[in-house]
């Protein structure tokens, strides 16, 4: 089982992560960590934050000589911002100041119902691990889980499909052209029109001080048949999936496929009809059933059904506005207007990367599910026998 944990705040010295269940075997290195932190970082509408901080990953065990040993990987991301905040982040208890207790809780964040929760009288307690600067080390971890599924020809990609409400058209383009275009995107979207207007909308929140929200779409390609079970509710890999796209931060709602658009529809606009081609497989497609649409996103009864799986997610607006809303006093119970962290206008295109990273993640689960194995080469023996009993079904 591909798992991992997360601790660190968003003030503190660094963000570590632990990952159980690598297989032996898979090349890992600093450098292809880094370059999906860095994307995590860009994007149009990013705040001071991304000024301070540039990210690089320190893989601390598990890995030797460029490649995983089969035990615990724990990769760090240090906070730069740390020297400034040593003292009030201090772990010791000689550098406690009431004087810079934080008791006015924002809108829209973890602030009051943390610190009603956890029995805090200093919001900062909460706020500080709330904070989506804990997506940080999420990103390298997915990084590992796409180095693994890479080696069995699976690729995950993120994308901003909608900004403010304007949304990006695919039309009919390829999944490769649709990854050019974002590639070259300030907003990580595939419809260059579209990103034109999206710029506009941003800028106008910000003059506004005001934040503005989107939808991101990750695709992943190369998926065999038979990810995941319908056998049991949590085995299905749609819920899997929806439940760690939802765990980031600002998520509000997750689809997969149409997803709410099915809803709206009859039976005979939805559902994908099924093909047989037996020249698929002297292709060297894995199965010579395949469908002409895609509306299921990749995913029947829970189960994989071999074309590209597609989830959605809707980002709120980041709550942090530099043209405050009302809150109240967590102590004296007074109103206020709610004080500003520093903060992005859009973290949408971050939010892309990091749905990505998890989404690895879970596709990486459900394949080591499926093909286990303690080492690359016992899980690749496991997989390549599988398609070959695919070809012959």
């Amino acid at each position: 089982m591909f798992r991992y944990l997360t601790a660190g705040e968003s003030h503190g010295p660094q963000l570590t992560a632990i990952l159980e269940g690598v297989p032996a075997g898979l090349k890992l290195s600093e450098e292809l960590i880094n370059r999906d932190l860095a994307r995590r970082q860009g994007g149009y509408g990013r705040g001071g934050r991304m000024k301070i901080e540039r990210d690089e990953v320190q893989i601390l065990s598990g890995v030797r000589w460029g490649e995983t040993i089969g035990s615990p990987v724990t990769l760090v991301v240090r906070n730069r911002d740390w020297p400034n905040w040593e003292e009030k982040m201090s772990p010791h208890e000689r550098h406690s100041d009431e004087t810079i207790r934080v008791t006015r809780s924002r809108p829209g964040h973890a602030d009051l119902p943390g610190a009603m929760k956890y029995y805090q009288r200093d919001v900062r307690n909460i706020l500080e691990r709330s904070s989506a600067r804990e997506t940080a080390v999420r990103v390298a971890v997915g990084s590992v889980a796409k180095a693994f599924l890479a080696a069995f020809g699976i690729e995950v990609t993120g994308f901003v499909s909608e900004v403010g409400g304007i949304k990006a058209e695919r039309k009919r383009l390829s999944l490769e052209r649709m990854k050019e275009l974002a590639a070259g995107s300030e907003l990580f979207t595939f419809d260059p029109k579209a990103e034109e207007q999206m710029k506009r909308f941003i800028d106008g929140a910000k003059d506004a001080g005001d934040t503005v929200g989107g939808v991101v779409e990750v695709v992943v390609s190369g998926v065999p048949v038979g990810l995941g079970s319908h056998v049991q509710w949590d085995r299905k890999l749609d819920a899997r999936l929806a439940m760690a796209v939802m765990s980031i931060q600002a998520i509000k709602g997750v689809e997969i496929g149409m997803g709410f658009e099915a809803s709206r529809r009859p039976g005979s606009r939805v559902h994908d009809e099924i093909y047989y081609d037996s020249a698929r497989i002297a292709r060297g497609e894995s199965s010579g059933f395949f469908r002409k649409t895609n509306n299921a996103g990749g995913i029947e009864g829970g189960i994989s059904n071999g074309e590209e799986i597609v989830v959605r997610a809707a980002m709120k607006p980041i709550p942090t506005l530099y043209k405050p809303l009302r809150s109240v006093d967590l102590l004296t119970k007074e109103p206020f207007e709610a004080t500003v962290e520093r903060s992005d206008c859009c973290a949408v295109p971050a939010a892309a990367v990091v749905a990505e990273s998890v989404v690895a993640v879970e596709i990486a689960n459900a394949v080591l599910e499926k093909f286990g194995g303690d080492s690359m080469a016992e899980v690749r023996r496991n997989y390549e026998s599988y398609l070959e009993y695919l070809r012959a079904f």
